[in-house]
């Protein structure tokens, strides 16, 4: 199977069944969503064992997808926004359990004076999207974004639930974090991340190397519509638009526009599969490690159909079982892309790809490699 497909990469022999799975991806992906282009990565003990990459970078298809090509993985940038913010615990700039307002007074408007960091990191904060309607540009000025967010009344009582915040967890958290420490989370990964090829706001020099994007045939699926899911998702000015493809790569959004490599994905969640090192040097303490990845809430969503168990910023394996069968933390983003941690077996891997599907959570593909990985190992 793998010889009817030209993929790049290495491999090690014990994972050729991951390989076969990674081509049949190309030719007989499930629910029809047969690849254009993507990239699977596994490390080991921080070392890589498979990095594959196959397909074409754009949809005419005339352009090979690269080891250089970036891909736009939406959510899975929540994965490294949530260790970004555990860099900054690890540095004594904040505490998981500081009241927000506590740094930034403004947000304790409106009866969020009590909600925590971990909360906010968590979901449960009531903010998932804007109470009243706003234009889609709006997203381009993030000053605006956040003084309208910390007026704003939550949509439930904080603490009580989690309920998704698709974009705006991104602001909020970022917010924080230059509060606390006087850099953007896009500097700061930039800065302590360098070797990684990991973007929350892309330099226009970049833009040449970023992947175009069939979008998903269908809409995903919410459940029954209320006007929290209606907030979240789908009102128009639920995500940024009105400015074109360029300024939006530009932008810094933490929660929504990150642009990577699944080496780097996988790279930056061995911090978490690794006891908080990353190529021989110490990211997070084991004390911040445990707190950024133990859990914070776990139940019904508000937002998203599933009952989840949220970390501080991670999902955690824990009943959703979307990362394989081990106690394993990451993040889906829309469409397919996918990053994860297994400690117990120092494992970490991340996917991305050109063609999405509707799916928020647990796309088949990612989990079908997840499967030959875990069978492997």
């Amino acid at each position: 199977m793998t010889e009817a497909l030209d993929i790049h990469g290495v491999c090690d022999p014990r994972f050729a069944s991951v390989k076969d799975a990674f081509a049949a991806n190309f030719t007989d992906a499930p629910e029809g969503l047969n690849e254009v282009g993507a990239r699977f990565c596994l490390m080991i003990e921080g070392a890589p064992v498979v990095d594959l990459w196959a397909g074409h970078a754009d949809t005419a298809k005339t352009t090979p997808f690269a080891e250089d090509t970036l891909t736009p993985v939406f959510s899975t940038g929540k994965a490294v926004m949530a260790l970004l913010m555990a860099t900054a615990v690890e540095a004594g700039k904040v505490a998981y359990d500081e009241k927000v307002s506590h740094i930034w007074p403004a947000f304790g408007q409106a009866g969020k004076d009590k909600v925590t960091v971990a909360q906010l990191m968590s979901h449960q904060s009531g903010l998932p999207g804007f109470s009243e309607p706003v234009e889609p540009s709006l997203w381009f000025d993030p000053a605006a974004v956040n003084a309208r967010l910390a007026a704003q009344a939550p949509m439930w009582e904080p603490g009580t639930a989690s309920g998704y915040h698709p974009v705006t967890v991104g602001y909020l958290a970022n917010e924080v974090f230059r509060l606390t420490t006087g850099r953007t989370m896009g500097q700061a990964l930039r800065a302590d991340f360098a070797d990684l090829d990991l973007w929350i706001g892309l330099p226009e020099d970049q833009h040449g190397r970023v992947a175009q994007m069939r979008k998903p045939s269908a809409a995903p699926s919410l459940g029954t519509i209320d006007p929290i899911k209606q907030a979240a998702f789908l009102d128009r000015g639920s995500a940024p638009g009105g400015r074109g493809s360029a300024e939006w790569r530009k932008m810094e959004i933490p929660s929504a526009n990150m642009h990577a490599t699944a080496a780097g994905l996988a790279r930056m969640l061995g911090v978490v599969a690794n006891e908080g090192m990353l190529d021989g040097r110490r990211v997070l303490s084991k004390g911040v490690l445990r707190d950024l990845t133990r859990e914070r809430i776990h139940g019904q969503d508000k937002v998203l159909p599933y009952v989840i168990s949220w970390a501080a910023g991670l999902m955690r394996n824990d009943g959703l079982n979307v990362f394989g069968p081990g106690e394993s933390f990451g993040h889906y983003g829309w469409g397919g892309s996918m990053a994860m941690a297994d400690p117990s077996r120092r494992l970490s891997a991340a996917y991305v790809m050109t063609r999405q599907s509707p799916h928020l959570i647990g796309d088949p593909r990612p989990r079908r490699l997840l499967d030959a990985l875990y069978a492997a190992v």
